[in-house]
């Protein structure tokens, strides 16, 4: 068997800048002909609604749907899947389910205000959005973890209707899938997918209620849609492949670290999996746990390429070197795997979640930990954040000026508007300056 070498970057020298902008170089560019495609699709279910969504389901999930009403899963099928799963599966969701609930409990935000001096009242009402889309993947592998980390925190935020989208493939349905749904809350089930199915979310059809936003993720052609409709709808972000990050002072277990480098590399060949550490000794140990353990993963193919292409093993000067790095990756998910991990946190800036310790595996964070596994990817949690409940939420500003306020704030907003030249404003605003004394009290009265 050929060893796969992974490459090793050293962060001491002089030429790490160039060779690490290699590494973290992402293709950001779009291709024009899924964008033409998957916007060419989401048109024609705009105009031709459940005919068209019957067209693609047909073709591209070589169905053979005849009437809409098919398209449509019953939930006491939902709930059926849910109690004919094993013991050990419905147990496992369910424990998983129960987790990812008490989190995001703790995101509730809640409206606020209040009262200044003169009686003007300020505040924030915070609701939730009324309809979600969900899309799940479907076909080549089922992502229940995926449904419950969409749909528990909409249903916790207070949304009323969320529907999911699911592709079936010749018609078979995932029953840890359907279970999932049943478990987080899902008001209704429909087995369409790709870019059909962002469209029907986003305009509606006769059979599929338009909603709000969509979330989830999905292929090229989703991730098109979802672009496309943006602005018609709200979407979550446009997710990119996998990335995983750890941070090693070389006394954890090489398998472990080689393990965590697999768990993200699986997920696809474009997926990035980064050793940080200042022990040279290290590297080559977690080289040799790769060797030795890749042969026995079913994924392998697809790991090694992720490896060979995308990954890497970097040497630094010390911890606070791999801090630095760390911030510069701005990674997906990062692990700092040292005997005291919350001494490295606070230089820690950027990173979509942050697991603390040789034992908090990435992949528990995927499924059960409680906080959301839809993080932000290349290098985009230098801005943006885990989806949470806040994502479900909307605020809106809440504005009441007294008498007096209007007195007070129309002399301000009036030399304002002057000054950028809109009269009407300030007119607007000085129409209703009182012209007596209104004190506090009954200011708030007269209000």
């Amino acid at each position: 068997m050929e060893r796969m070498q992974i490459r090793c970057l050293d962060a001491r020298n002089a030429d790490f800048d160039v060779q690490f902008a290699a590494l973290v170089a992402t293709d950001t560019s779009v291709d024009k002909e899924i964008e033409r495609v998957a916007g060419a699709i989401v048109d024609d279910v705009r105009l031709r609604g459940d005919a068209a969504l019957i067209e693609y389901t047909n073709r591209f999930d070589r169905m053979n749907v005849l009437a809409p009403a098919q398209l449509e899963v019953d939930p006491s099928d939902m709930r059926g899947a849910l109690d004919a799963l094993p013991e050990v599966e419905r147990s496992a969701l369910a424990t998983a389910a129960g987790r990812i609930r008490a989190f995001h409990q703790r995101q509730v935000a809640t409206s606020w205000s209040y009262t200044e001096d003169d009686g003007t009242e300020l505040g924030q009402r915070v609701g939730a959005l009324a309809s979600v889309g969900m899309y799940v993947p479907g076909g080549l592998a089922a992502y229940p973890s995926s449904v419950l980390m969409n749909a528990i925190p909409a249903q916790v935020a207070g949304v009323e209707t969320i529907v999911m989208v699911v592709p079936t493939p010749e018609g078979e349905r995932n029953a840890l899938v359907l279970a999932a749904a049943s478990l987080a809350g899902v008001t209704r089930v429909f087995t369409i997918g790709g870019a059909q199915a962002v469209g029907a979310l986003a305009y509606g059809t006769r059979t599929i209620p338009a909603v709000d936003k969509i979330v989830g993720p999905g292929n090229a052609y989703v991730a098109a849609a979802k672009r496309y409709v943006f602005g018609k709808v709200g979407i979550d972000m446009i997710a990119g492949p996998s990335e995983i990050l750890v941070i090693c002072d070389g006394k954890t277990d090489p398998d472990w670290i080689a393990l965590d480098l697999f768990s993200q590399a699986e997920h696809d060949e474009s997926a990035q999996a980064i050793l940080l550490t200042d022990n040279t000794d290290f590297i080559d140990h977690v080289q040799a746990s790769i060797n030795r353990l890749l042969p026995t993963m079913p994924r392998r193919a697809i790991i090694e390429t992720s490896l060979r292409n995308r990954g890497a093993f970097i040497l630094t000067r010390d911890l606070d070197q791999a801090c630095e790095v760390a911030n510069r990756i701005a990674p997906e998910h990062l692990e700092i795997s040292t005997d005291d991990p919350h001494r490295w946190l606070p230089k820690i800036r950027h990173a979509g979640a942050i697991f603390l310790g040789r034992h908090t595996s990435e992949a528990i964070g995927d499924y059960c930990a409680g906080p959301n596994h839809v993080l932000p990817t290349a290098r985009s949690a230098r801005f943006s954040s885990a989806l949470g409940v806040h994502d479900f939420q909307k605020r809106t500003s809440l504005i009441h000026v007294s008498v007096a306020g209007a007195s007070t704030l129309g002399k301000v907003a009036a030399t304002l508007a002057r000054g950028e030249r809109l009269p009407a404003h300030a007119a607007s605003a000085e129409c209703r300056i009182s012209s007596g004394n209104v004190n506090a009290s009954s200011a708030r009265d007269s209000a």
